[in-house]
């Protein structure tokens, strides 16, 4: 298969993400290109969130027309696919002779912090997802982590595809709670939407984290004729929980990773 023919079978938005679609007409615009728009829209989503990137805004930022930009870029989902692609950042590196765990560990725990760090990336669309260039570099990593595991392929992506999943779902509790925290201070204080979310007082916004006084609260809530079970173990529960525990990125990884180092034991060849 020619190179011609294997770029006919990508969708233009996979071939726009991996390079391989025109950049549109030459001309005194040529200084327009996707790289530029994809990177400025990202910054507008850095600075506003997701919902203040529009074709129009992307174009304003950069000096062109929204019509400029359709010249590069088919869409708003378009855009948002490339952006999907571009937020994460290059993956950790491997490090010679790390065993998998430690290696998987890592990479797992970058993704939570790069994403947590961009929390507009929450709001995009599934279908945004493709399998870009920087998103495979990812994956790659990820398999090099478990390069001496002997499981067969399939079985290799099954446990990274479970770890994003684990990704998710700790990014989106941290990004939600804190979202609500905000809004709650500034409910709380009268603050506007005109001062950023960086200048309001950050121990406010702690202790307005639903999350941050939890086990106090279910207290206060779970009587031992309603909720028993709940009762009696949060008679069990330390005032002070370990650091494991505290960090709930460390305790639930870590049960993640006891589950895959128990599955690699049975389903190993050799």
């Amino acid at each position: 298969m020619t190179d011609q023919e294997s770029d006919d079978r990508l969708s233009p938005t996979l071939r726009r993400l991996w390079g391989r679609e025109s950049e549109g007409r030459r001309g005194p615009k040529a200084a327009l290109s996707v790289d530029r728009i994809v990177r400025t829209a990202v910054e507008i989503a850095d600075a506003e969130g997701l919902a203040a990137v529009s074709m129009a805004r992307v174009g304003q930022e950069l000096g062109y027309s929204s019509m400029a930009l359709y010249r590069h870029i088919a869409s708003k989902d378009e855009l948002l696919t490339l952006m999907g692609d571009r937020f994460a950042g290059e993956p950790p590196t491997l490090v010679p002779g790390e065993g998998w765990r430690a290696g998987l560990s890592r990479w797992t725990r970058v993704q939570v912090e790069q994403t947590v760090a961009r929390p507009w990336v929450l709001d995009l669309p599934l279908a945004a997802m493709y399998p870009g260039p920087t998103r495979l570099r990812w994956i790659d990593a990820g398999m090099g982590c478990l390069r001496d595991v002997a499981l067969p392929g399939e079985d290799k992506l099954a446990i990274l595809g479970l770890l994003a999943q684990y990704v998710l779902g700790e990014v989106r509790v941290q990004v939600e709670s804190g979202r609500a925290a905000i809004q709650s201070v500034r409910e709380a204080t009268g603050v506007g939407a005109e001062v950023p979310d960086g200048d309001l007082d950050p121990a406010a916004i702690a202790a307005a984290n639903i999350y941050a006084d939890f086990e106090s609260q279910l207290r206060e809530l779970a009587d031992p004729k309603d909720f028993p079970h709940l009762f009696d173990a949060l008679a069990d529960v330390a005032p002070e929980p370990s650091a494991d525990v505290q960090d709930s990125v460390e305790f639930g990884l870590r049960i993640v990773l006891d589950g895959i180092a128990r599955y690699i034991e049975e389903h190993a060849s050799g």
